[in-house]
Protein backbone atom coordinates (compact mmCIF):
# COMPACT_ATOMS: atom_id res chain seq x y z
CA UNK A 1 0.00 0.00 0.00
CA UNK A 2 1.39 3.59 -1.00
CA UNK A 3 1.93 5.96 1.56
CA UNK A 4 -0.90 8.47 -0.25
CA UNK A 5 -3.38 5.36 0.24
CA UNK A 6 -2.29 4.45 3.81
CA UNK A 7 -2.99 8.80 4.08
CA UNK A 8 -6.40 8.63 2.51
CA UNK A 9 -8.03 5.53 4.35
CA UNK A 10 -6.20 7.04 7.59
CA UNK A 11 -8.30 10.41 6.73
CA UNK A 12 -11.65 8.38 6.33
CA UNK A 13 -10.56 6.59 9.91
CA UNK A 14 -10.64 9.92 10.97
CA UNK A 15 -13.50 11.19 9.46
CA UNK A 16 -15.93 8.43 10.97
CA UNK A 17 -14.52 8.44 14.25
CA UNK A 18 -14.91 12.71 14.14
CA UNK A 19 -18.69 11.99 13.05
CA UNK A 20 -19.47 9.26 15.68
CA UNK A 21 -17.92 11.28 18.23
CA UNK A 22 -20.09 14.15 17.28
CA UNK A 23 -23.50 12.45 16.92
CA UNK A 24 -26.21 11.23 19.31
CA UNK A 25 -27.39 8.36 17.41
CA UNK A 26 -25.64 6.52 14.39
CA UNK A 27 -27.17 3.80 12.54
CA UNK A 28 -25.89 1.36 10.20
CA UNK A 29 -28.00 0.52 7.63
CA UNK A 30 -27.84 -2.34 4.86
CA UNK A 31 -28.98 -0.76 1.54
CA UNK A 32 -28.32 -3.86 -0.68
CA UNK A 33 -30.94 -3.74 -3.74
CA UNK A 34 -31.96 0.44 -3.72
CA UNK A 35 -31.97 1.57 -7.04
CA UNK A 36 -30.87 5.21 -7.87
CA UNK A 37 -34.06 6.59 -7.56
CA UNK A 38 -34.80 5.28 -4.16
CA UNK A 39 -31.14 6.12 -2.97
CA UNK A 40 -32.06 9.82 -4.01
CA UNK A 41 -34.97 10.16 -2.10
CA UNK A 42 -33.84 8.37 0.84
CA UNK A 43 -30.58 10.80 0.98
CA UNK A 44 -33.11 13.45 0.33
CA UNK A 45 -34.89 12.34 3.40
CA UNK A 46 -32.09 12.33 5.60
CA UNK A 47 -30.23 15.97 4.44
CA UNK A 48 -34.30 17.44 5.83
CA UNK A 49 -33.94 16.36 8.69
CA UNK A 50 -29.98 16.87 9.28
CA UNK A 51 -29.22 13.38 9.33
CA UNK A 52 -25.40 13.40 7.87
CA UNK A 53 -25.80 10.00 5.27
CA UNK A 54 -22.61 8.27 3.89
CA UNK A 55 -21.38 4.98 2.58
CA UNK A 56 -17.72 3.80 3.88
CA UNK A 57 -15.79 0.72 3.36
CA UNK A 58 -16.89 -1.78 6.19
CA UNK A 59 -13.27 -2.62 7.12
CA UNK A 60 -12.47 1.04 7.68
CA UNK A 61 -16.33 1.38 10.04
CA UNK A 62 -14.90 -1.37 12.14
CA UNK A 63 -10.95 0.33 12.49
CA UNK A 64 -12.93 3.44 13.67
CA UNK A 65 -15.17 1.78 15.81
CA UNK A 66 -12.56 -0.49 17.24
CA UNK A 67 -10.03 2.98 17.91
CA UNK A 68 -13.02 4.66 19.67
CA UNK A 69 -13.58 1.47 21.79
CA UNK A 70 -16.74 0.09 20.60
CA UNK A 71 -16.30 -3.43 20.59
CA UNK A 72 -19.71 -5.04 21.64
CA UNK A 73 -21.68 -5.40 18.06
CA UNK A 74 -22.02 -8.50 15.53
CA UNK A 75 -19.02 -8.41 13.28
CA UNK A 76 -21.04 -9.69 10.92
CA UNK A 77 -22.84 -6.70 10.04
CA UNK A 78 -20.13 -5.32 8.70
CA UNK A 79 -20.21 -7.74 6.00
CA UNK A 80 -22.12 -6.72 2.58
CA UNK A 81 -23.25 -3.14 1.75
CA UNK A 82 -23.21 -0.56 4.94
CA UNK A 83 -24.30 3.04 4.84
CA UNK A 84 -24.01 4.99 7.99
CA UNK A 85 -26.29 7.98 8.94
CA UNK A 86 -24.86 9.73 11.61
CA UNK A 87 -27.71 12.03 13.56
CA UNK A 88 -27.14 15.36 16.10
CA UNK A 89 -30.53 13.81 17.72
CA UNK A 90 -31.31 10.14 19.04
CA UNK A 91 -34.47 10.02 16.77
CA UNK A 92 -33.87 11.47 13.60
CA UNK A 93 -31.73 8.89 11.56
CA UNK A 94 -34.00 5.82 12.92
CA UNK A 95 -37.38 7.68 11.77
CA UNK A 96 -36.17 8.87 8.24
CA UNK A 97 -34.72 4.73 8.18
CA UNK A 98 -38.11 3.28 9.08
CA UNK A 99 -40.54 5.75 7.03
CA UNK A 100 -38.46 4.85 4.25
CA UNK A 101 -38.33 1.52 4.68
CA UNK A 102 -41.85 1.50 4.15
CA UNK A 103 -41.87 1.95 0.71
CA UNK A 104 -38.28 0.68 0.00
CA UNK A 105 -38.11 -3.04 1.75
CA UNK A 106 -35.09 -3.80 1.36
CA UNK A 107 -33.11 -1.42 3.91
CA UNK A 108 -32.59 -2.83 6.91
CA UNK A 109 -31.05 -1.55 10.43
CA UNK A 110 -27.94 -3.35 11.23
CA UNK A 111 -27.22 -2.01 14.36
CA UNK A 112 -26.29 1.23 16.01
CA UNK A 113 -24.65 3.30 18.61
CA UNK A 114 -27.11 5.59 20.45
CA UNK A 115 -25.43 7.86 23.04
CA UNK A 116 -22.70 6.07 23.44
CA UNK A 117 -24.03 2.50 23.67
CA UNK A 118 -24.15 0.01 21.18
CA UNK A 119 -27.62 -1.19 20.34
CA UNK A 120 -29.52 -3.69 17.77
CA UNK A 121 -31.94 -3.38 15.00
CA UNK A 122 -35.40 -4.19 17.34
CA UNK A 123 -33.80 -0.92 19.59
CA UNK A 124 -33.39 1.14 16.22
CA UNK A 125 -36.76 0.06 14.99
CA UNK A 126 -38.08 0.89 18.78
CA UNK A 127 -35.87 4.56 18.75
CA UNK A 128 -38.40 5.42 15.05
CA UNK A 129 -41.26 5.02 17.02
CA UNK A 130 -40.41 8.16 19.25
CA UNK A 131 -41.51 11.65 17.71
CA UNK A 132 -38.75 13.97 17.09
CA UNK A 133 -37.49 16.40 19.70
CA UNK A 134 -39.71 19.26 17.41
CA UNK A 135 -42.82 17.28 17.71
CA UNK A 136 -42.27 16.37 21.24
CA UNK A 137 -41.77 19.70 22.15
CA UNK A 138 -44.64 21.00 19.63
CA UNK A 139 -47.03 18.57 21.46
CA UNK A 140 -45.87 20.05 25.04
CA UNK A 141 -46.13 23.63 25.02
CA UNK A 142 -49.83 22.27 23.35
CA UNK A 143 -50.68 21.11 26.57
CA UNK A 144 -49.01 23.84 28.77
CA UNK A 145 -50.79 26.12 26.45
CA UNK A 146 -54.42 24.67 26.93
CA UNK A 147 -55.77 25.53 30.44
CA UNK A 148 -55.04 29.21 29.23
CA UNK A 149 -56.58 29.38 26.01
CA UNK A 150 -59.81 27.20 27.56
CA UNK A 151 -59.98 29.54 30.02
CA UNK A 152 -59.58 32.52 27.95
CA UNK A 153 -62.58 31.46 25.87
CA UNK A 154 -64.80 30.58 28.84
CA UNK A 155 -64.11 34.26 29.90
CA UNK A 156 -64.29 35.23 26.59
CA UNK A 157 -68.00 33.30 26.69
CA UNK A 158 -69.48 34.69 29.75
CA UNK A 159 -68.75 38.55 28.59
CA UNK A 160 -71.04 37.76 25.51
CA UNK A 161 -73.23 36.60 27.59
CA UNK A 162 -73.27 38.88 30.35
CA UNK A 163 -73.19 42.13 27.91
Amino acid sequence: MSKASFEAKRQVIDEIKSKIAESKSVVFINYQGINVEQDTKLRKSFRDRNVDYKIYKNRLIKIALDELGIKDYDSTHLEGTTSVAFSKDEVAAANVLFEAKKDVKCLEAKFGVVAGETVDSAKIEELSKIPSREVLISKLLFMLNYPASSLARVINEIAKKGA
